[in-house]
């Protein structure tokens, strides 16, 4: 059954990209460029950033929202490759601590979205919450999808 659905999955990204791996770089550089969207945007909500997002708050406020909802959605089939084709691996530290990040992305997700609905906690909160999905984010993409430019020059 899983031999199946890996054939399948492969079947369907190498109709477009050259492996899975580099499917799985470019939708997982498409998220982060949508994960420094939201950290733009979140900071011109929280009142920084005035002169280099000049989105005003309603619109902004919009913005943020979608741009991690695309981010989101861009990581899920990635983060199936990971899980269910891959798995937890440990040939290598690079591999070793992608592997870990991965583990923890998103159970801070979760925590993220539990502050920003929850209003019974410190202002700082959200952006230390946000922040922090934001750097295991930059941290898994640069144990990856760099590194796999680094070595395959862009792979389509």
């Amino acid at each position: 059954m899983l031999a199946s659905i890996e054939s399948a999955y492969t079947d369907l990204v190498t109709s477009v990209f050259s492996t899975p791996i580099a499917f799985k770089a470019w939708f997982a550089s498409a998220a982060a460029f949508f994960a420094i969207l939201q950290v733009l945007t979140g900071a011109r909500i929280f009142g920084k950033l005035t002169g280099i997002v000049p989105v005003p708050p309603p619109r902004v406020n919009r913005i943020h929202r979608w741009s991690g909802r695309i981010a989101v959605l861009l990581t899920l089939p990635v983060a199936f490759h990971c899980v269910f084709i891959l798995g937890f691996q440990t040939d290598d530290a690079r591999v070793l601590a992608h592997s870990i990040l991965g583990s923890f992305i998103y159970g801070v997700f979760a925590v993220k979205v539990f502050f920003v609905r929850d209003r019974d906690h410190p202002r700082w909160v959200v952006p230390l919450v946000g922040g922090t999905l934001f750097t295991v984010l930059a941290l898994l993409w640069s144990t990856s999808s760099l590194w796999y430019f680094t070595q395959v020059r862009f792979g389509f």
